[in-house]
């Protein structure tokens, strides 16, 4: 490996060279000598603008961590157990927050390697004009590095440094990218790397319940690899999803910023915020925030460049309140307080950007050259006090710039003991110090750091990862006078306490950062393709039941779902029940024409012999009247609660009682007419006119329908069912299961078929008897019974099935079924049987047989049998 660097070192002397005559140009260093001299990298002033390397004092993180630098190597070099006989010097530079600017300034701490390689080489260099190179004294020996900040320094600088295998110990540098071993073998830090940030970044973004979240991320290695790890992390964990991931240009443009904005608002609902930025960058998304009048809409999760600084917030509050950051674990260090607050321009001429810092953090000026200052402008005095007369908040790196240099030292006093056992100062053995030696030693380095926390490095060279997390919060409801709130700790598990956090609005009510809302009982999400966390709550509805949160399902059957579509439940069962209104006019139309007819009955049974009991043919009459009965009585079996017992009687009885009456009318019509045709061409009475014979011939034709009812019962035996097709409507709430016979609409009219059939036939019968001759009084009563029943069973047709999508069938075709049964016997009884009862009961002197008016009637009508006296004269 050395022999493979040396083509690039005799390239970097030249460089070397030009730096050296840069540095002499330049604002210089912090020099303190030594016998081992450290290397230090801050940003003691901001990056310069129209061209200018550097810009104005960073009296925070540039002079402060230098000061801190200082007072560790104080505490070191006054320690008598570490580095005995040995003193650790420095040379501090200023890396104007620009990594170009900063590997110029680097390149000065191996130039006493490279001069100690091209020495051979020197001679031949020439300046312009034949001029010898400028000869300065020569560059102290740098065993170490300490910085830089950002990471995109670090990593320019770390590019350089391990050519020359110099070890080098970040403070602030938390880019996932130093974590490489194989590009950056020689970089350490003692801050975590933002894999571990990007990690409880994200273990608080779920814990805060959000799922939809944009980046924010300044153009650099610490933006954008801080955003490239939480976006990988969250990818991996699940359930946070990437609305926005924008980068904030390292030269952004005029309206840049308002850009940023409105790019954020294409999502609105991604309201939280994850920005890895520098300072200035925060300072100005959170001005643009403003200015687009968003103050409270963002919810922003700061990485640790915010912190908890006030700079980036200043005058900014309002647009701040509630932000949640994040910060490496420190400390506040008590003796670098006392250290840096008894700093003063006497005390501290080793510093060359005091003055600098003193003019900036008193506004006042210095006289320089002889010349005063503006008068606009206050005279410093020197008797300035810092704390006293300025405000004073000890940075946030200090404490990781005094460990770094700690961890330094350690392994430097690890090496000393192991290579000068015995020797007080340096022994040939560390003159010149190896740093891959060196390295190793940092590496195995343990010990408790200045915030008493332990310091020690990974195979990497990574610091383990300990976060305090805190909320910039309003204090009595005013933004201005609000501060940072520690609001919990992340050590590879997160800490935080919700109920401490603070948010505009609702203070206690954590605001919602999410790409859809969560959807509501009975609504399944669907998933937006290509974005797992947004989906549209899509109802399920009619009988569906929401089954998890991504399936709707149809309930079984027998059931229907419950009324918010999260589960199912038994459909409720009904029937036709006595109490219901529908079984009203049924009932009461049966009641009365039962006791109708058995007053019939009665009546008829009491004058049995009576001649208009016997002309109206006594044996059919009863059978007649009883199939009457029996119609009337169906409408309880209709209504009664289905059973086996009830289904099994309903389809006996049901076709029963209208046969036994059709055809009781058809053999009395049938009878009537064969007289008269038998009359027209013959004095012989027709064959079986007798009582038996037409009764005979009633049974056989009733018999035919009980032989097919029995043959029904015992191929499928009757039972009831729950039918909870028949009512299952649009609305589930609406749904009903019918409980009924298991009889089909079809059964139900094949079981009415036969009768239907006699009716028909008698009513062609009683057509072709309406010739018959006044005198006799059966066949038109007959014909007018038969009309007006057809045009009551023509009409039950039409209800019966139009109503069969009905939510109300089960109740609509049982109504009309009886009612349109009950109509059809009440004109048989009415039109046969009440006027004969009528003339019985209160006209009875027109109850006696009269003699034969007419010898042409008597001779066109064989006398009758006994018994039977139809033919009579009225």
């Amino acid at each position: 490996p050395a022999r493979a660097r040396e083509p690039l070192l005799v390239a970097l002397l030249p460089l070397a060279w030009l730096a050296q005559a840069g540095l002499a140009r330049a604002a210089g260093s912090v020099r303190l000598a030594g016998g081992l001299t450290l290397g230090g990298l801050f940003p003691v002033h901001a990056r310069g603008a129209a061209g200018r390397a550097c810009g104005p004092l960073k009296k925070e993180q540039g002079v402060h961590r230098l000061e801190a630098m200082l007072y560790a190597l104080d505490r070191v070099n006054a320690d008598p157990e570490l580095l005995p006989g040995v003193r650790l010097g420095a040379r501090l530079l200023d890396t104007c927050s620009r990594d170009t600017y900063a590997l110029e300034q680097a390149l000065s701490f191996v130039q006493a390697l490279i001069r100690g390689r091209g020495d051979g080489d020197e001679v031949g260099l020439r300046c312009p004009g034949g001029l010898p190179p400028l000869r300065t004294a020569p560059p102290e020996r740098v065993v170490a590095v300490v910085g830089a900040s950002a990471s995109s320094v670090s990593i320019m600088v770390a590019n350089v440094l391990r050519l020359f295998a110099i070890p080098q110990i970040s403070y602030a540098s938390t880019a996932p990218e130093l974590s490489d071993s194989t590009r950056y073998d020689f970089f350490s830090r003692v801050v975590p790397p933002d894999s571990y940030q990007a990690q409880a970044m994200v273990d608080i973004v779920r814990a805060l319940g959000w799922n939809y979240v944009s980046t924010l991320a300044s153009e650099g290695n610490y933006g954008e690899s801080g955003v490239e790890a939480f976006v990988q992390i969250s990818r991996e964990a699940g359930g946070v999803c990437i609305a926005q991931s924008i980068k904030i240009p390292r030269e952004p443009k005029p309206g840049e910023f308002n850009k940023v904005i409105r790019r954020l608002m294409e999502t609105p609902n991604a309201r939280g915020i994850i920005i890895f930025a520098n300072e200035d960058d925060i300072r100005r998304v959170l001005e643009a925030a403003r200015q687009a009048n968003l103050t409270g809409h963002f919810l922003w999760v700061g990485s640790d460049s915010w912190g908890a600084k006030t700079s980036p917030i200043l005058s900014l509050e309002d647009v701040a309140v509630g932000a949640i950051t994040i910060l490496p674990k420190r400390a506040s260090i008590d003796g670098f307080d006392q250290y840096f607050m008894t700093r003063s321009l006497e005390n501290n001429r080793r510093n060359i950007w005091f003055a600098e810092f003193w003019e900036e953090n008193f506004n006042c000026k210095l006289t320089r050259s002889g010349t005063q200052s503006d008068d606009s402008t206050r005279k410093c005095t020197g008797e300035e006090r810092i704390g006293r007369d300025s405000t004073y908040e000890q940075e946030g790196k200090v404490q990781f710039v005094i460990d770094a240099v700690y961890a330094i030292a350690h392994a430097l006093h690890s090496m000393h003991q192991a290579l000068c056992p015995g020797h007080t100062g340096l022994c040939p053995a560390m003159e010149p110090t190896d740093g891959r030696t060196l390295l190793q030693y940092i590496r195995a380095v343990r010990f408790n750091g200045s915030a008493g926390t332990p310091v020690m490095f990974n195979e990497n060279g990574d610091a383990p990862g300990r976060y305090d997390i805190f909320q910039y919060q309003a204090t009595n409801g005013s933004a201005s006078s609000g501060g940072y709130q520690a609001v919990g700790q992340w050590a590879e598990t997160l800490r935080l306490d919700v109920e401490a956090l603070q948010w505009s609005g609702d203070p206690h009510e954590v605001p919602s950062s999410l790409c859809s809302l969560p959807c509501g009982p009975g609504e399944r999400k669907k998933m937006v393709k290509g974005v797992p966390c947004c989906w549209h709550c899509e109802a399920c509805d009619g009988y569906r039941f929401q089954v998890d949160e991504f399936t709707c399902e149809a309930c079984p059957g027998d059931m229907r779902p419950t009324p918010n579509h999260t589960g199912c439940r038994p459909t409720p069962v009904v029937r036709l029940s006595w109490s219901s209104p529908w079984a009203a006019l049924p009932l009461l139309l049966a009641v009365l024409g039962i006791m109708a007819t058995t007053t019939v009955v009665a009546t008829f049974m009491r004058h049995n012999n009576t001649p208009i009991v016997r002309a109206s043919g006594r044996e059919l009459s009863y059978v007649l009247l009883t199939g009457i009965f029996l119609i009337y009585a169906i409408t309880f079996l209709m209504v009664a609660e289905p059973g086996a017992v009830v289904c099994a009687t309903r389809r006996l009885f049901l076709g029963l009682g209208t046969t036994l009456s059709y055809s009781a009318l058809l053999t009395k019509t049938n009878r009537i007419y064969r007289i008269f045709e038998q009359g027209k061409r013959s004095v012989t009475p027709p064959p079986f006119i007798s009582p038996t014979s037409q009764l005979a011939i009633t049974f056989s034709l009733t018999s035919l329908q009980v032989v097919g009812v029995i043959a029904w019962l015992g191929a499928r035996p009757p039972h009831s069912v729950i039918d909870y097709e028949e009512q299952r409507t649009v609305d589930p709430e609406q749904a009903r299961g019918v409980l009924k016979c298991d009889m089909s609409d079809l059964s139900l009219i094949g079981c009415l078929g036969y009768s239907l059939l006699l009716m028909v036939t008698c009513t062609v019968y009683a057509i072709k008897a309406r010739g018959v001759p006044e005198t006799f009084n059966e066949a038109k009563p007959i014909g007018f019974t038969m009309y007006t029943t057809c045009i009551i069973w023509l009409a039950f047709v039409p209800i019966f099935f139009g109503t069969a999508q009905s939510a109300e069938k089960i109740y609509i075709q049982t109504t009309t079924l009886t009612v349109s049964l009950s109509l059809s016997a009440s004109v048989s009884l009415g039109m046969l049987y009440v006027p004969k009862t009528y003339v019985i009961l209160f006209h009875p002197e027109q109850n006696v047989q009269k003699r034969k008016r007419s010898l042409k009637a008597t001779s066109t009508v064989a006398a009758p049998p006994k018994g039977e006296d139809a033919e009579d004269h009225k």
